[in-house]
C-alpha cells in the first residue's frame, strides 16, 4: 500500500530540545488498529498511543526503519511537473524549468497539457485543470526510510506510528503518524507499507 502521512506536531519540540536525533536514534514504526484514536496536537510519547495490533508474524512495538533519514532537497531536486498526470494530494513538484519554488497538491486531479501560470508567493495556488497546486517554499526537510513490512503476518491495522525507540514508553518521541484510511490486512501473507516517493512525511522550507 502506499501512504503518506502526518507529523506529530510536538516532534518539531522535542527535536529542538534533543529528545530526538535523526542520526542516532533507533526509530521504529508500530502498527494499532482502529481503536487508537489520534490525536497530532497533543500526543508526544509511545504511552499515548494504545491498541497495538497483536498477531501471528507481528512482533510487538513493531520494526526498526532502515536507512532513517531527515534532509533537505532543493526545489531544483524535486520530480518536475508532468502534463496529462494523475496527482494525488501531498504530491510535490517543481517547474518544468525550475524557478526554486516547491508546489504541493492539494486538490488531486489530472494536470493540463501545458503548465500553469505558477505563483511565486508563498501559499498562493493556481489550478491546473483539475490539480490545485499551493506554492510552498524553496525546498523540503523530509523524513524517509526504507519501506517497511512484516512477513508470513495475519493482522489487521488502521494506522502506523513511528517513533524514536528510547526502550521506555515515556520517553519514546513520536515523530509521524500513517492513517491507511480503512483497516489493512494481511492473512498468513506480507503486511507492506510503501513509503510515497516524496519520502515519510516533509516539511516545507521558504
Amino acid at each position: 500500500m502506499a501512504v503518506t502521512a502526518n507529523w506529530f506536531r510536538q516532534a518539531l519540540k522535542l527535536a529542538l530540545n534533543k529528545e530526538i536525533d535523526f542520526d542516532t536514534d533507533v526509530i521504529r514504526c508500530m502498527l494499532t488498529t482502529s481503536s487508537y484514536t489520534p490525536n497530532l496536537d497533543t500526543h508526544d510519547y509511545v504511552d499515548d498511543v494504545d491498541n497495538e495490533v497483536a498477531g501471528a508474524g507481528y512482533v510487538a512495538e513493531g520494526a526498526a526503519l532502515a536507512n532513517a533519514a531527515v534532509t533537505y532537497t532543493a526545489a531544483a531536486s524535486l520530480t518536475a511537473w508532468q502534463a496529462s498526470t494523475a496527482y494525488v494530494v501531498g504530491d510535490l513538484v517543481r517547474k518544468a524549468t525550475t524557478n526554486g519554488h516547491v508546489y504541493r497538491c492539494i486538490v488531486a486531479g489530472t494536470s493540463d497539457s501545458g503548465e500553469p501560470t505558477w505563483p511565486t508567493v508563498g501559499g498562493q495556488t493556481v489550478a491546473d485543470n483539475t490539480v490545485t497546486w499551493a506554492e510552498c517554499g524553496a525546498g523540503v526537510i523530509k523524513l524517509d526510510a526504507d519501506d517497511v513490512s512484516w512477513a508470513s503476518s495475519t493482522i489487521t491495522a488502521r494506522y502506523a506510528v513511528i517513533y524514536v525507540d528510547t526502550g521506555t514508553t515515556s520517553t519514546s518521541a513520536l515523530i509521524v503518524l500513517i492513517n491507511f484510511g480503512e483497516d489493512k490486512s494481511s492473512s498468513n501473507g506480507t503486511f507492506q507499507i510503501t513509503f510515497d516517493a516524496d519520502g515519510i512525511a516533509y516539511i516545507p522550507v521558504d
